[in-house]
């Protein structure tokens, strides 16, 4: 049965095993989500600490069939709204289709196929008559904003009504390094989350967890306070950030420091919860 414990990429399809669509129990969505995965082969520019993928290697994906994709996509859509697929394999207060959504084994806009990927998820969508009751999302670190097909994918999801959950785990250089392991800037990040935000209502996700039994220290709170409260007042009420899933481990890291990290009480997430809200964010914590 689907878990938040267990990422797994089940397929609903009865008769196969996908290559590209998967369902998985997701907090952050509230339910089942249908998630479209561009990266089969288990590579990423990133290679964040707690990331929950097996045999995660740096790179892009191989070339994205996108007419196998259309297919698998419409098949999974069929067989979750007339099958019994959600009540055999979902709890009884999660047997909805929350979303559909790009995220995957590794970043989804890094595959050139991106933009005719979001236009395939969008006609099936439409032929299965979910637009716009289940949302079509973009979960992404953010990392290739700059390249023009990138914007061309999020303006059409944004067109079919969808959205784009951005990722903002630190805001420090020290802090990107130790958790995403990638050379990033807050410049840098604040100019693609931006973008971002111009093109499609956009939320940040964080995950937020001990490492050696040691939370985030007050400094690197502090910089990612700092950070949203900059961009924020950067933005016009139109692109305004959406809100924050601040949200802590749940499925265990199959990475080299997976035995350093640990999850955080919920107490602590809240606190630091409250301090977004305190300027002007809304947000969702998943302990």
């Amino acid at each position: 049965m689907l878990s938040i414990h267990d990422h797994s990429r089940k397929s609903p399809l009865s008769d196969s095993q996908a290559t590209y669509v998967y369902t998985v129990l997701s907090r952050r969505s509230g339910g089942v989500s249908l998630g479209i995965n561009l990266n089969p082969n288990n590579a990423c520019n990133w290679a964040c600490i707690y990331c929950q993928v097996p045999g995660l290697r740096r790179g892009g994906p191989p070339p994205v069939d996108l007419a196998r994709l259309e297919e698998e996509l419409r098949a999974s859509l069929a067989a979750m709204q007339a099958g019994d697929f959600l009540r055999r394999e979902s709890p009884a207060e999660a047997q909805v289709l929350k979303d559909v959504a790009f995220s995957g084994n590794g970043e989804p806009t890094s595959a050139a196929e991106f933009p005719g990927a979001v236009a395939a998820a969008r006609r099936v969508m439409e032929e299965s008559g979910l637009l716009p009751r289940v949302p079509l999302r973009l979960i992404t670190n953010g990392s290739f904003l700059h390249r023009a097909t990138v914007c061309d994918g999020i303006s059409r999801l944004a067109a079919a009504g969808g959205e784009v959950w951005f990722k903002l785990d630190r805001a420090t250089r020290a802090g990107m390094s130790a958790v995403n392991c990638v050379r990033g800037s807050p410049e840098t990040v604040e100019r693609k989350l931006r973008t971002c935000c111009a093109l499609a209502p956009t939320w940040i996700q964080s995950c937020w967890f001990a490492v050696d039994g040691k939370a985030p220290d007050i400094e690197e709170e502090n910089a990612y306070v700092d950070f949203l409260a900059g961009v924020r007042d950067k933005l016009s009420e139109a692109q305004k950030i959406r809100g924050v899933h601040l949200y802590g481990l749940a499925r265990p890291s199959f990475q080299d420091k997976a035995g350093r990290l640990s999850a955080l009480p919920a107490e602590t997430l809240e606190n630091f919860a409250q301090r977004l809200r305190d300027i002007g964010f809304d947000v969702v914590v998943n302990p």
